[in-house]
């Protein structure tokens, strides 16, 4: 249940939502065309894998690089396999996926397109992110020393964002900036802290 509610809050990445399709289709025993995946998982996750300008479109190079991430170490080395041969689960991958289908079978992981207005916020809000005290204290190895107001400001939290709208915030953070290379980390962690910090 907790791995769940985990999930829940940061969602998948697109090289775990390649090797969901993968279990899907059965590649626990058998290999798995490209083409399948690529159709699997645009069913899983509707308009991660498209093109912007033909969003019913899907691009399979995208599905491609996902499917060659899947396989690294550094990625959780998920599958094996190649295009010429078909893709399968590696052992880390079945656990992966058998741990993880409940959730993305019923949630929506569906990619929404960012209007101008939305792209901006996001282009500020992570310069913002990546400016703050608690950032630079992450960054430079001092984790413990964030203190819990630091940690709040950090999601733009303050004494009159009470209740559900605190959760709110950093459910949205940890959706939009929790695959992001620079503030995944700080995020994930200074949530806990704030979450944490509110309990005691």
């Amino acid at each position: 249940m907790k791995k769940r509610a985990t999930k829940a809050q940061n969602g998948l990445s697109n090289h775990e939502i390649v090797t969901l399709a993968v279990y899907l289709l059965g590649g626990d025993t058998q290999r798995v065309d490209t083409e399948d995946i690529a159709i699997k998982a645009n069913e899983l996750a509707p308009g991660r894998f498209t093109w912007r300008k033909y969003p019913n479109q899907i691009n399979i190079d995208t599905v491609r690089k996902r499917l060659w991430d899947a396989g690294t170490p550094a990625k959780g080395e998920y599958l094996a396999g190649s295009e010429r041969e078909g893709w399968m689960l590696t052992s880390a991958g079945l656990r992966f996926a058998t741990n993880n289908i409940a959730f993305a079978e019923s949630a929506d992981l569906s990619k929404e397109r960012l209007g101008l207005k939305q792209k901006q916020w996001l282009r500020n809000e992570r310069v913002r992110m990546l400016s703050s005290d608690a950032f630079a204290k992450i960054q430079s190895g001092a984790v413990d020393t964030v203190t819990t107001r630091e940690a709040e400001e950090f999601f733009r939290i303050d004494a009159y964002v009470t209740n559900n709208s605190r959760e709110q915030k950093i459910t949205r953070a940890l959706s939009v900036f929790g695959n992001d290379e620079e503030l995944a980390s700080a995020v994930k962690l200074l949530a806990e802290k704030v979450r944490t910090g509110r309990k005691q």
